[in-house]
């Protein structure tokens, strides 16, 4: 009687279980990893969402894309699966930073993150000075060179991972 009641019990228990697969968790990552150009003292200055020593926006250098997203776009949350998807392939090849724009507070930054599995360093800009250099609106995201050019702005939601993949290589000369 207790091995039929084992076997039920095993055969129960197995049913609940998923092969589906568990969404990433986003991670606040440190802004230490971008690379800039120590000699760019004047310009626009970000804060990193973890809290870690931000950067000018001038200072800024490639090959990097660079998402400008806010926690409250939802346009920006529709193709934030894009950028996961990208980065999760582009990762050591080119640099994806984010930079997060007329936030409220840097834990609507920092949950938004979390909860949309982004696992790449993000700036915060606390002061909105950046409307001026990116322009009116989000999502935009720019392709920056390793002169710190910006080669390409592309205005609007990234449609697709291919999207990303061809942009990069076309503008920074990477192949994904």
């Amino acid at each position: 009687m207790k091995q039929i009641f084992f076997i039920v019990a095993v055969l129960l228990l197995s049913g609940c279980s998923s092969t589906e697969p568990v969404a990433q968790n986003g991670q606040v990552i440190s802004c230490e990893s971008v690379t800039t150009d120590k000699s760019v003292v004047k310009g626009i200055a970000l804060e990193c969402v973890d809290g870690s020593p931000g950067a000018i926006i001038e200072s800024l250098r490639g090959p990097m894309v660079l998402n400008v997203w806010g926690s409250w776009c939802t346009t920006c949350l529709d193709e934030m699966p894009e950028f996961v998807s990208f980065y999760s392939k582009a990762k050591g090849k080119v640099q994806l930073v984010g930079v997060a724009v007329e936030e409220a507070a840097p834990a609507n930054s920092q949950r938004f993150i979390k909860e949309n599995g982004m696992t790449w360093p993000n700036f915060y800009d606390r002061e909105n000075e950046t409307r001026a250099y990116f322009g009116m609106g989000v999502p935009v995201t720019l392709f920056i060179d390793a002169s710190g050019n910006t080669v390409y702005k592309k205005i609007g939601v990234i449609e697709s991972e291919s999207e990303l993949m061809e942009l990069t290589e076309k503008y920074l000369g990477v192949q994904i």
